[in-house]
C-alpha cells in the first residue's frame, strides 16, 4: 500500500489552538482561523447558504467569494450509537478525520475530481478525538441518488460515472463507501467523488469489483423505493462500458 498520502503535502500549514490542531491549505483558504469550524460564526455573519444531512451535519457557507462545506465527522453504522463523533487517536495523522483530509488533498493534487479539501480540525482529549472538515463546495452539485430519484439521468451520465470511477481505480484509490450518495454531478454534468473516510491508496485488486458491486446495490436500493423504474441492466452496462473504456486508456 502506498503511504506518501498519509503525511501533509508541502505547503499544508499546521496550527495548534488549545487542544485543537488544524491542518489547512492556504491556497484554498488564506485567512483560515478556528472560527471557520464553528457553525455559529457563519450564522452570525449571515453567511450560511444551506445545509445537508448525512452521517454528520453539513453546513454550507460563503466566504472570500467562494462557497464551502463544513462537516462535523461522525461514525456510521451501529457503532455510531455508542461512539457518535468520537474516534480513537493514537497519533495525529492516524486519526480518521485527518486521514480523510490527507487522502482527499492527495487526490486533489493528482487532479482527480474531488471537492477541494480546505482544512481539518482535530480536537483531542487523551486518546479520543473529534473532527471537522472544510471543503470547497462543488458548483450546483447534485448526487447520483438525487438525479436518479428525479429521473434526470441519461445514458451519457452513466458512462461518465463509470469513467470517473475508473480514473480513481487507475490511481489505486479504494473508496470505502462508494454509493449513489457519494457521487456528485456539477452544473456541467461532470462527475465527482466525495467522502473518503476510511479510504486508502493501494494496488488494484478484487476491491475494484467490490466497489462496483456496492454501488450497484446502492442504486437498486434507491430504485426499489421509487414508484416507476428508473434503472435497468442497459444503463448498468453503459456504466461498465465507460469504466472499461477509461480503464483501457489508463492502462
Amino acid at each position: 500500500m502506498r503511504s506518501d498520502w498519509q503525511k501533509p503535502a508541502p505547503g499544508v500549514l499546521r496550527v495548534e489552538n488549545g487542544t485543537a490542531v488544524m491542518l489547512y491549505d492556504p491556497f484554498l483558504a488564506g485567512n483560515l482561523t478556528p472560527a471557520w469550524f464553528e457553525p455559529r460564526h457563519w450564522q452570525a455573519q449571515g453567511a450560511v447558504v444551506g445545509a445537508a444531512r448525512g452521517r454528520g451535519a453539513t453546513l454550507f457557507f460563503r466566504a472570500d467569494d467562494h462557497e464551502y462545506a463544513l462537516r462535523h465527522c461522525r461514525r456510521g453504522g451501529l457503532i455510531a450509537r455508542v461512539l457518535g463523533d468520537r474516534y480513537l487517536c493514537l497519533s495525529e495523522h492516524a486519526a480518521r478525520p485527518v486521514r480523510e483530509f490527507l487522502l482527499t488533498h492527495y487526490l486533489w493534487r493528482l487532479g482527480l475530481p474531488v471537492a477541494p479539501p480546505v482544512a481539518v480540525r482535530l480536537v483531542q482529549s487523551g486518546l479520543i478525538g473529534r473532527g471537522d472538515l472544510v471543503t470547497r463546495r462543488i458548483n450546483a452539485a447534485q448526487t447520483l441518488a438525487m438525479r436518479l430519484v428525479a429521473g434526470d439521468l441519461e445514458v451519457r451520465d452513466w458512462i461518465a460515472v463509470g469513467r470517473t470511477i475508473a480514473q480513481f481505480h487507475a490511481a489505486g484509490v479504494r473508496h470505502a463507501d462508494l454509493n449513489a450518495h457519494n457521487i456528485l454531478f456539477d452544473a456541467q454534468r461532470n462527475v465527482h467523488l466525495i467522502d473518503f473516510d476510511r479510504g486508502a491508496v493501494q494496488a488494484r485488486g478484487l476491491w475494484c469489483d467490490a466497489n462496483l458491486v456496492r454501488l450497484r446495490r446502492s442504486i437498486f436500493k434507491i430504485c426499489d423505493a421509487l414508484p416507476t423504474p428508473r434503472f435497468n441492466e442497459t444503463l448498468w452496462t453503459a456504466l461498465l462500458a465507460g469504466y472499461r473504456d477509461a480503464t483501457t486508456q489508463n492502462a
